[in-house]
């Protein structure tokens, strides 16, 4: 196959994105089945249910909305002159770190704000109000939340002029990164320490994932972990241990998100016990 006549924006690439997607999932669920870390809460058929209808959501909103997405902004860059690589002459090797790096790190940025700025978390939370940790959860966001956050990847994308291959490639690693980090299994612990120096881990994610405040506030990364260490917002280890984390929202520790309706509808709703712990979120 002649990879410079690919067309990454056509049906193909779509479909082939889909399918490595799908393989993901498909060996993440599996491996849960088989050995899953921690026991789930939930009824999982009705919260599977209901956490693939928000993805369903949110591919339907986010295809119609934005047809170009980030591999099309990367190409009308290209094709313009635009953004920051596009203006280096870094040779193409070079091209692809700096693409990886600079787009890890701006959504590393925006998962900051989504915690920060009141509206925004408010859309966030329908993704951490699930009292359950699995592949799912990788799903479960809100549509504005999608539809929001392709718009800023697409500014970013036109800002940093990446190689729209190089786009590609992040884009499916970033989404299997996001399946493996929400899934419910485990690394040996000195493997997970080993890797974590690099990438992100199912335990280092975790604890992102915790009902208390401060845990939640930390471990923003998705692909690769160094930039919470740089940042100042690594957590090591969750306070209620390994295996003991207590996962979701105060206010939503029983069977509510597991229904669409009420998650739709959640961004609407303003909790109690964050409110008393004295968060900038109102």
């Amino acid at each position: 196959m002649d990879f410079a006549q690919f067309d990454l924006t056509g049906p193909f690439a779509g479909l082939s994105a889909a399918a490595i997607m799908a393989g993901v999932f498909v060996f993440f669920a599996l491996l849960e089945i088989a050995a899953p870390f921690r026991a789930l809460r939930l009824s999982k058929p009705k919260r599977w249910l209901t956490n693939l209808s928000l993805f369903a959501l949110d591919t339907a909103l986010v295809r119609l909305c934005i047809p170009l997405l980030m591999v099309g902004t990367a190409q009308w860059a290209d094709a313009e002159g635009w953004g920051l690589l596009n203006w280096s002459s870094l040779p193409i090797w070079a091209q692809w770190i700096a693409a990886f790096l600079l787009l890890d790190l701006a959504i590393y940025v925006q998962h900051r704000v989504m915690h920060r700025v009141p509206l925004l978390w408010h859309m966030h939370k329908v993704h951490h109000s699930d009292p359950d940790f699995d592949v799912t959860t990788a799903a479960r966001f809100h549509p504005a939340e999608i539809v929001l956050s392709m718009v800023y990847k697409m500014a970013c994308v036109a800002v940093i002029g990446p190689p729209a291959w190089a786009v590609f490639v992040f884009e499916i690693l970033f989404n299997a990164a996001t399946i493996f980090t929400h899934s419910n299994t485990a690394l040996p612990p000195a493997l997970d320490k080993f890797a974590r120096r690099v990438i992100v881990t199912p335990d280092m994610h975790r604890i992102h994932h915790s009902v208390r405040r401060l845990e939640t506030d930390s471990n923003y990364g998705t692909l690769f972990s160094f930039w919470d260490r740089i940042f100042g917002s690594y957590s090591a280890a969750s306070n209620s241990g390994r295996a003991g984390i207590t996962i979701g929202m105060p206010d939503y520790q029983d069977n509510r998100p597991e229904g669409l309706g009420f998650s739709l509808l959640l961004p609407l709703k303003r909790e109690v016990a964050a409110q008393q712990e004295g968060a900038p979120r109102s």
